[in-house]
């Protein structure tokens, strides 16, 4: 058998309170969008994970939305990196030969005028033909000009502006498309966490709006249980503090809880103080052990210290009401606890309070007795065991 042993230690006497369980979290979970209910995948009381789906939204609108986004994200892609190349070969060599034609029309424009006016010097008669000849040698001059102009700008090729542009019309794209796949996300309505589906409040086929809610969550494998403690006991509790917690529905657990939070405030009309305290769930067949709304015994530290005997909460043996634990008591032959072999009696006990992971306890023990701290759920009064201390042993 393993054993341990008894140690004596200054606690303070509890006074009990009733506490009521509560869950570690409580979470109504809303839809962030308007929308037809396509699926509702949960019941009320069904355990669930993190992460899970809840309820879907209709989503066809959302994807033809989706699809034109991405054909309209993908066109301001490609008008963009159509300015960063800047322009084709091909359009340079066309500018460049209109303008090589323009030159030439030019010098053929300079020459007619050249020709008229050697004319025109001694022939009134051909004055209105040096105005016009004047005229086409102009044009063409202008024209030249023009072509010049437009042969440099797509040499140079789109301003930094035009890109500029270009890539704020991309970056809006984007963020269009961006909120339509942030709304086809919210579509799909998920757990935030693990826990159990504890009410609905729609289904399948129903029109929801945004913020309406669609189920609420409880988180159970932790829970805390609120005990109103009066100012008398509370000023001694702190933080951390290990407090013994009983449930008349389960007799057979004895747990301890920690300290969690008090609330510096009072009840108007009781006087007492809410203490919260926080303690492992435990769970068979996905179903907790400790239920939201359960009555709880809190035996709350009080009082003067005084020493008592504390024995591992693993020592204790319950039986309904009974509380007992089997103390070794060595055969005489043997003088180490170590490797020796005992005799095992049956020691009723009274609980007190919790200290760390031991329970005090009032009986026929004290400090330096060795009880069995495993394998005591299966020994009978007088049994005849071998001992090693720190590690299993067999009967």
């Amino acid at each position: 058998m393993v054993v341990a042993n008894v140690i004596e230690a200054e606690v303070r006497a509890g006074q009990r309170f009733v506490g009521t369980v509560k869950p570690l979290r409580t979470s109504r979970i809303g839809s962030a969008l308007d929308g037809r209910v396509l699926q509702f995948l949960v019941d009320e009381g069904q355990m669930i994970r993190k992460g899970q789906t809840l309820a879907q939204l209709a989503t066809k609108t959302l994807e033809i939305e989706q699809a034109a986004a991405t054909a309209e994200h993908q066109l301001a892609l490609s008008r963009l990196a159509e300015l960063e190349k800047g322009s084709r070969p091909e359009d340079i060599a066309e500018a460049d030969a209109i303008m090589q034609a323009a030159k030439a029309t030019a010098k053929n424009a300079d020459s007619q005028l050249e020709r008229m006016e050697s004319l025109a010097r001694g022939s009134a008669s051909s004055l209105g033909e040096l105005d016009d000849a004047k005229e086409r040698a102009d044009a063409a001059m202008f024209s030249l000009k023009a072509t010049q102009a437009l042969l440099k700008r797509i040499k140079e090729g789109p301003r930094k502006e035009t890109i500029a542009q270009a890539k704020a019309q991309v970056e809006l794209q984007k963020q269009k498309l961006e909120l339509i796949n942030d709304r086809l996300v919210k579509s799909t309505i998920t757990a935030p966490f693990d826990g159990f589906v504890s009410a609905e409040f729609t289904e399948e086929g129903a029109w929801i709006n945004r913020g309406d809610p669609i189920v609420e969550i409880i988180q159970m494998d932790e829970v805390e249980i609120l005990a109103p403690v009066t100012v008398e006991t509370v000023v001694g509790l702190r933080k951390g503090d290990a407090i013994r917690v009983e449930f008349p529905e389960i007799p057979n657990q004895i747990l301890t809880g920690k300290v969690d939070r008090i609330v510096p405030v009072a009840a108007a009309q009781a006087r007492t103080y809410p203490v919260y305290l926080r303690l492992k769930n435990k769970f068979k067949n996905e179903t907790p052990m400790l239920l939201a709304g359960m009555l709880a015994r809190v035996d709350v530290p009080v009082g003067q210290r005084i020493k008592l005997p504390l024995v591992p909460k693993d020592a204790l043996v319950l039986n309904g009401k009974d509380r007992s634990v089997f103390v070794v008591d060595l055969d005489k032959k043997d003088n180490s606890i170590n490797s020796g072999t005992g005799f095992v009696r049956k020691v009723a006990v009274e609980l007190g309070v919790a200290s760390d992971d031991r329970i005090q306890v009032i009986g026929e023990i004290k400090a330096g007795d060795f009880v069995v701290v495993e394998g005591n759920e299966r020994l009978a009064p007088n049994s005849k065991v071998k001992i090693v201390v720190g590690k299993k042993s067999e009967k």
